[in-house]
C-alpha cells in the first residue's frame, strides 16, 4: 500500500528523507503515478514517467555516496490542487568538504490519495553579482 501525504509538505519532507536515507522505494512512494511526472536533474535529460524517473534515480541512490540535503524555503504557492515550491538545496556529498546550492521547483498535485510529486526540477544557482560568465 501507499503512502499517504496529507499536505505538499508532507510528501516534500518524505521526498528529502528518502534521497538522504537512499531509499528510492520510499522516494517513488512520493511521485503521482502518472506519465505526465517529470524530473530534470543537473545535466541530465528530462525523465517523463514513473519508469523514467526511477531509473535516472537509481544510480543516484545505490549507496556508492550519500546525499545530504539542507532544504530552505524560497517561495510557495499554494492553490486548489497545485502547490509549488520553490527551495535553495544545500546539496553535500559525503566525504566531500563543500556543499554545492542548487535551485529546485517542486510541483505536487493532490488527488484522492493525498498529495504527490508531479514534477521535480533543479538548477545551480546563479553566480554572485559582479561575477564574470564565461562566453
Amino acid at each position: 500500500m501507499s503512502k499517504t501525504f496529507p499536505t505538499p509538505q508532507d510528501a516534500e519532507d518524505a521526498y528529502y528523507d528518502a534521497i538522504e536515507e537512499q531509499d528510492l522505494e520510499s522516494m517513488m512512494q512520493v511521485w503521482e503515478e502518472s506519465e505526465e511526472t517529470l524530473c530534470l536533474l543537473p545535466m541530465q535529460p528530462a525523465q517523463r514517467g514513473p519508469v523514467s524517473i526511477r531509473r535516472a534515480w537509481e544510480p543516484l541512490l545505490n549507496g556508492q555516496f550519500s546525499l545530504d540535503i539542507e532544504v530552505k524555503h524560497l517561495a510557495w504557492i499554494e492553490s486548489g490542487l497545485l502547490a509549488i515550491h520553490l527551495v535553495e538545496e544545500q546539496v553535500r556529498v559525503a566525504g566531500q568538504a563543500d556543499s554545492q546550492t542548487v535551485y529546485a521547483c517542486n510541483i505536487y498535485r493532490q488527488a484522492d490519495s493525498g498529495w504527490r510529486l508531479l514534477m521535480h526540477q533543479n538548477s545551480p544557482t546563479p553566480p554572485p553579482p559582479g561575477l564574470q560568465m564565461p562566453e
